[in-house]
């Protein structure tokens, strides 16, 4: 199967159903026009009801997990395992020929020793649907961005693109399904409610494959590569990520403004806004919001996601649609809930 019309199922297959990503990505399969779940794989809890652990889709879905892998009869894999585990799963496992598979994983990311990932030979396509559109619809397997890079790179990429990127600090702030569902110290209710964190202060593993976007688009005139110095921080909130990314910039804010209108022209999902930028007008959608602000000769780029919707599942659907030749915005029409 490569293109549908549109009264076509794609057979998806989920590994890692259990975990925060792989529920949001259940949740919206399960409203997807083209979509059917054939089935959803976990080790640890296999043999249980799906809504046993994702309880809010309890009358909505009658699957069990399961531990038995059915390859052959399916379309499309999404991995929702975790890093360092798609490698182990991929290596473990014979895959159809024509099988397509979306990573969530930072396996199959561009990184600094391997800037374009294989399994057997095929390549993962980094899927970013606002740098790589066409080519993740030739694609045959996805490596799907990180959350925080997802929101750090669609701030950048119009200055990136135009060569007005040299030195940017940026500061991120993520919400605590970030962390997954497990238990750590720092993921406890009574730890992070009233609490911030820094973290991972310029050595996050998203930096990576953010210089590896923003260095390929860059002009090919432009000799030297972007620098960020990038410090996340944990949130006292459930989900979404604010970024504001600081730069040196002489161009004005009407003609920024016009630059990034143009980029994102044919984008669905990704918008500049004029006015003041706050994370809830993003929780439970799959946009990003863009707000720029100048001051003198200081460009500030906030830019705004759902880090398990547009940061991780959402995208991973709108990747699935491109891959199938489906309309990028198929069951993904999504609305804020602001209060």
């Amino acid at each position: 199967m490569s293109k549908l019309d549109n009264h076509q199922k794609i057979k998806i297959g989920i590994a890692g159903g259990a975990g925060y990503t792989g529920g949001e990505l259940i949740r919206l399969l399960i409203r997807h026009p083209n979509a059917i779940i054939h089935f959803i794989h976990s080790n640890s809890q296999a043999g249980k009801p799906v809504s046993s652990i994702h309880a809010d889709l309890a009358g909505e879905i009658s699957l069990y997990f399961t531990d038995t892998l059915l390859l052959d009869e399916i379309d499309l894999l999404f991995l929702c395992v975790a890093h360092g585990d798609a490698k182990k799963f991929l290596a473990a496992h014979d895959l159809p020929a024509k099988l397509k598979i979306i990573d969530l994983s930072n396996d199959y990311r561009p990184h600094a020793h391997n800037e374009n990932p294989t399994h057997n030979g095929i390549p993962f396509v980094y899927g970013l649907p606002e740098l790589q559109n066409e080519k993740i619809k030739s694609a045959q397997y996805v490596a799907n961005p990180g959350c925080f890079a997802t929101a750090i790179q669609l701030g950048l990429l119009p200055l990136a693109k135009a060569g007005l990127i040299d030195q940017v600090h940026t500061t991120g702030i993520t919400g605590s399904t970030g962390a997954g569902a497990g238990l750590s110290e720092t993921s406890h209710f009574s730890w992070r409610v009233n609490n911030i964190q820094a973290y991972k202060t310029l050595t996050h593993q998203h930096v990576a494959e953010i210089y590896h976007t923003l260095n390929q688009i860059k002009p090919s005139a432009q000799e030297h590569n972007a620098v960020l110095h990038f410090i996340p921080w944990r949130g006292d909130f459930t989900r979404g990520i604010f970024i504001s990314s600081q730069l040196p910039c002489d161009a004005s804010l009407e003609a920024l403004q016009n630059l990034y209108n143009e980029y994102y022209a044919n984008h669905a999902f990704t918008h500049l806004i004029k006015t003041s930028l706050f994370l809830k007008q993003v929780v439970n959608t799959n946009k990003c919001l863009i707000q720029l602000e100048k001051i003198g000769n200081q460009l500030v780029v906030h830019s705004a996601i759902d880090n398990l919707l547009k940061g991780a599942s959402g995208q991973a659907v709108q990747n699935m649609n491109l891959l199938f030749g489906l309309n990028e915005t198929a069951g993904l029409q999504l609305k804020a809930n602001f209060f």
